[in-house]
């Protein structure tokens, strides 16, 4: 399999912390979506943003910024086909998603990945941990990007009910003293994750 790119997600509309960008929220001195980038860039091609509205203000981080091409906030998994369909000017096989408010997951996150793809056959992998599946930690065939566009517009909205109509192999990562794939939803939840970092 080849190294596929990486899209980071961050097109949330973040209202449990009230509006904004959580990407862009300091943790430690350093912004979510900084330690997103360190971590997922290493593992992949090439790297780009999901996110809506002014792309702006993320040119500090000199990333490709696209925008969901369906309306209205359509959750995840417009984001994972705006990063299928730029992957596929790339030439791309494959994409591996992270999200942008999601600072500590594994480092190994795509390898781990694409082994799970290969070992149990599937075109699809996503993440899991004793937590239940990661739906915004996957990797993704280049391929179902017209299946995808389909099924969002026919008014699919959860990732694992798309996920679900197709094979779909599971990437088991261990849980130590936290969650790796711990995200930061509200202010208590970006209090909790000062403690992980230290």
């Amino acid at each position: 399999m080849k190294q596929p790119y990486g899209v980071i997600l961050a097109g949330g509309q973040a209202t449990r912390m009230g509006g904004g960008d959580k990407g862009l929220l300091r943790l430690g001195g350093v912004t979510l979506l900084g330690r997103v980038i360190e971590r997922l860039e290493p593992q992949v091609a090439g790297l780009c943003l999901n996110a809506n509205g002014d792309a702006a203000r993320f040119a500090a981080y000199g990333l490709p910024v696209v925008a969901d091409e369906v309306e209205g906030f359509a959750g995840p998994l417009a984001g994972v086909l705006a990063g299928l369909d730029w992957a596929a000017t790339k030439g791309a096989e494959h994409i591996v998603t992270a999200a942008a408010d999601t600072p500590f997951f594994p480092g190994d996150l795509v390898p781990r990945l694409q082994m799970a793809a290969e070992d149990q056959g599937k075109p699809i992998a996503l993440a899991r941990t004793d937590n239940g599946r990661h739906p915004t930690f996957g990797l993704w065939p280049v391929a179902l990007r017209d299946d995808l566009r389909v099924a969002l517009g026919d008014g699919v909205r959860k990732v694992v009910q798309w996920t679900d109509s197709h094979d779909t192999a599971m990437a088991d990562f261990p849980t130590g003293r936290f969650d790796p794939f711990f995200n930061v939803n509200t202010p208590e939840d970006l209090s909790l994750a000062e403690g992980y970092a230290s």
